[in-house]
């Protein structure tokens, strides 16, 4: 028994060793390690021995939707530790900075614009104490369901509406039917409408708008001369408005100028214009409020024509009202009807269209019935004859009708393999079938499948396909394909996506912009091969250039590129006459090649027919033509390679480079040398130098900037000074006169920003907005006129730029969301909107 005892014994007395060696150990190691020590073991330097305690938790919503905001209370308790640390996490959305108190934390969290169906959002807060413990809980919310996209097309503009609830506008805004609060009458590229998330339907009247919240309110926008906007008034507006009075909406339809509602009780509602009756109130009283269609049973779809209405009763049949004149209330009659009849002869209906004045129905077992207006053979039935009944389609098709829509004269459907099939006038284009030849019996669009949704406007054609790209075809005079574009469109056309941009670039008659996946897009003239795309034809829309990649800034010059790569390598192409490309040759490229051993650079710069780069040692290297001595080596000798610029081997931090004469920032000191004859060297004389020498009296600068024979230099203090040519007004001084010392640019401050094009300038000020001066004749001006400035303006309606480039005639801006417009000369397409045409004012570029 005894001897039981003892070994029970001995296990104790070693862990009691075990455990003061570690103690003694511990000490040890503290005294060595201090800090660190307690980094790694918190619990044997802290007296906090028990865990905090939530004891409260609040959130201001359980359902919001897309982008709205929701704020998350939490309350905790340590009887050991006073101050507490709070940690947020979201699995999705976006978390503000939270604000702490020692036992207080409160965060908001903007939503994200929408959640898979039953996919909520969580927010989880991890309370610690200084002692390592820890608390933990986790919020959520449900964020409307993303939606499926689709298309829908007005008279002469288009609505996309996105997988994320986001809805996207291009095409005509007269009276603001594109819903992006701009007065810019035609807008060839997409834009977001502005304030709208969590839509789940679009559709377009004649020139007004309309959009289906997941919370079943409805918004409106456009023409409102006959109240289609459901706002009592008749005022237009260039932005969404609710529309008062509607709650549970589940179906809306826009019609020329009269607007539907379906609400989920089955009832229709109906505003707008009404001299047809196509409000189904009895009258053809206006209405610029919604009232209510009476006369139907529980309505389960709706569709709205020209000046005509339809309604899909959930006992399958088709209720019509409105004008009549060709028959396209389906009742056998041509009398218009202000109250809701029975279109003869149809059943089990499951969709509806409708057109100008024809109307189309889709029954379950996939037969397509039609009736009223055929003219142009909208009706598909191989006549062009009306029918005031129904009539049905022939599909010659092995596949059956799926959807259906119709544009004023023509009709689309989707058939159930995916692809899509129209019918009607054809005048435009709008057919898709690479004609414009009208067809009065259904046929496939070539090449367009996987099709989800199609739409119809009056002379184009939208569809949506299975990944979610918009495609588009037909007439585009007022840009309503979206593809910057303004001519016809014969066959399908993706609609422009967006791309983040970093960096722009541009040459006289060519323009550039890295992006931020390091590719490069290039767009107007390429005779030279400078658009970098391996051939020599000139792009109207931006192309990739080839073999390039990892850019990092871009540079181009009267007719070669510049490309900076990540690696600090310089890569050119496009004219090389005079060895400007550096590549040891005088070969034109039209594919990049790279400039023969030059490393570790940090900043480039394109001349005339000559090339600039600093690098990270200070140093500045140079190539090219010499004639003037813009090589800064002391020689008028051409070079086919870089070499250095004598008398800069330290410091240099940026260069810029003119027609013929070059510029360096070496800390706040500028230095010139080149070409001089009109003072561009800012010494006081007119002699060219072939070596690189100070600008006197200038200090503080922190960037500069060189047109063709005009300098430009940014002072840490926000003001701007200017030498060289002045000719026309490029100083900015009020007078045509040259200077060949700098001149402070009068009414200048908080200049964030330079850039020079041939015979102009331009700087960023407070809030992104841009001023101009100097030879305006292409527009380069930007501010709506011809009208050359030897004074500073601002360019109208633009804000929230970060970086300017400009050209000879031409100039491309970055807006901080990485969108790029431009203005100024375009007939080579260096503008990039698909149209070679002077643009007096800003027009996005539809970078893909």
């Amino acid at each position: 028994m005894r001897s039981q005892e003892k070994s029970a014994r001995a296990p104790i007395a070693w862990l009691a060793s075990g455990l003061l060696l570690a103690g003694v150990l511990s000490c040890t190691d503290f005294n060595q390690e201090g800090e660190d020590f307690c980094h790694r073991n918190p619990v044997a330097c802290n007296p906090d021995k028990t865990p905090p305690k939530i004891t409260g938790g609040e959130q201001s919503a359980t359902s919001v939707l897309g982008e709205q905001p929701v704020t998350f209370d939490i309350t905790a308790e340590d009887a050991e530790t006073a101050q507490l640390h709070f940690t947020w996490t979201t699995n999705a959305g976006t978390l503000s900075e939270p604000k702490s108190t020692g036992t207080t934390s409160q965060v908001t969290l903007t939503a994200p614009l929408c959640r898979a169906l039953g996919n909520p959002v969580t927010v989880t807060v991890t309370v610690t104490d200084d002692g390592g413990f820890s608390d933990q809980r986790t919020f959520s919310f449900v964020v409307n369901p993303c939606p499926e996209p689709q298309v829908a097309a007005g008279s002469g503009h288009s609505l996309a509406l996105r997988g994320d609830g986001t809805v996207w506008s291009w095409g005509l805004n007269v009276l603001g039917q594109l819903g992006t609060d701009s007065t810019v009458v035609v807008v060839p590229t997409p834009a977001r409408v502005k304030g709208l998330t969590a839509v789940t339907a679009v559709s377009g009247g004649q020139q007004h708008s309309l959009a289906l919240r997941s919370d079943g309110t409805v918004w409106a926008w456009g023409n409102n001369d006959s109240g289609q906007s459901g706002d009592g008034t008749t005022t237009h507006h260039s932005a969404p408005v609710q529309v008062p009075g509607l709650a549970k909406a589940i179906a809306i339809s826009a019609g020329s100028n009269h607007s539907l509602a379906l609400l989920d009780d089955g009832t229709v509602w109906a505003w707008g214009y009404n001299n047809q009756g196509q409000l189904g109130d009895g009258t053809t009283i206006n209405r610029t409020s919604p009232v209510k269609v009476n006369g139907l049973g529980k309505i389960t779809a709706i569709a709205a024509g020209s000046s005509h209405s339809l309604a899909l009763s959930e006992d399958g049949t088709v209720w019509a009202w409105g004008r009549n004149g060709s028959g396209q209330l389906g009742n056998g009659s041509t009398a218009n009807v202000p109250s809701p009849v029975q279109v003869t002869g149809v059943t089990g209906v499951t969709h509806l269209a409708a057109g100008y004045a024809h109307s189309l129905a889709l029954t379950s077992n996939g037969a397509l019935w039609v009736w009223g207006d055929n003219g142009s053979g909208q009706l598909g039935d191989g006549t062009t004859t009306g029918h005031s009944v129904a009539v049905k389609v022939t599909n010659a098709s092995k596949s059956t009708f799926t959807a259906i829509a119709a544009g004023e004269e023509h009709s689309l459907a989707i058939m159930s393999d995916g692809t899509a099939w129209s019918w009607g006038t054809n005048n435009s284009g709008q057919l898709g079938d690479v004609s414009t030849t009208g067809r009065s019996q259904p046929a496939a669009v070539p090449g367009l499948t996987q099709v989800k949704s199609l739409a119809g406007g009056e002379s184009h054609s939208l569809a949506v396909r299975a990944d979610g790209t918009v495609l588009a075809w037909g007439n585009t005079v007022v840009g309503q394909l979206g593809d910057g574009v303004t001519a016809l469109r014969l066959a399908p056309v993706q609609v422009s996506k967006l791309t983040s941009v970093l960096a722009l670039g541009a040459g006289d008659n060519h323009s550039l912009a890295a992006l931020s996946d390091g590719s490069v897009q290039a767009w107007g003239d390429n005779n030279e091969g400078q658009l970098g795309d391996g051939t020599q034809v000139s792009r109207n829309s931006p192309v990739e250039a080839s073999f390039v990649s990892n850019v990092v800034s871009i540079e181009g010059s009267r007719n070669h590129t510049l490309a900076r790569l990540s690696t600090n390598v310089v890569r050119a192409w496009g004219n090389n006459a005079s060895g400007q490309l550096g590549d040891g040759t005088t070969t034109n490229r039209s594919s990049s090649v790279q400039v023969s051993g030059l490393t570790g650079v940090s900043a480039i710069a394109a001349g005339d027919s000559f090339s600039l780069a600093a690098k990270s040692d200070g140093s500045v290297m140079a190539w090219g033509t010499n004639s003037s001595g813009q090589l800064g080596d002391g020689t008028t000798t051409t070079r086919f390679a870089p070499v250095q610029v004598t008398g800069l081997t330290t410091g240099v931090t940026a260069v810029a480079a003119g027609y013929g004469h070059a510029l360096a920032l070496r800390g706040t000191n500028v230095w010139a040398w080149g070409y001089n004859y009109s003072g561009e060297l800012g010494d006081g004389t007119n002699t060219n130098r072939s070596t690189a020498a100070v600008v006197p009296g200038l200090s503080g600068v922190t960037a500069i900037a060189c047109g063709s024979h005009h300098s430009l230099a940014l002072k840490g203090d926000g003001t701007v000074w200017a030498w060289g040519r002045n000719g026309d007004g490029q100083l900015g001084d009020g007078t045509q006169i040259d200077r060949s010392s700098p001149q402070q640019v009068p009414g200048l401050t908080g200049i964030t920003s330079i850039a020079a094009g041939d015979t102009s300038s331009l700087v960023i000020g407070a809030g992104g907005t841009v001023f101009v001066w100097g030879d305006n004749t292409s527009g380069q001006l930007g501010d709506g006129t011809i009208t050359s400035r030897s004074s500073p303006v601002q360019v109208p309606n633009l804000s929230g730029i970060t970086a300017l480039a400009a050209g000879e005639y031409h100039v491309l801006a970055l807006r901080s969301d990485k969108t790029v417009v431009a203005w100024g000369y375009g007939e080579d397409g260096e503008l990039g909107d698909g149209s070679p045409t002077v643009r007096t004012s800003p027009t996005q570029v539809p970078l893909p």
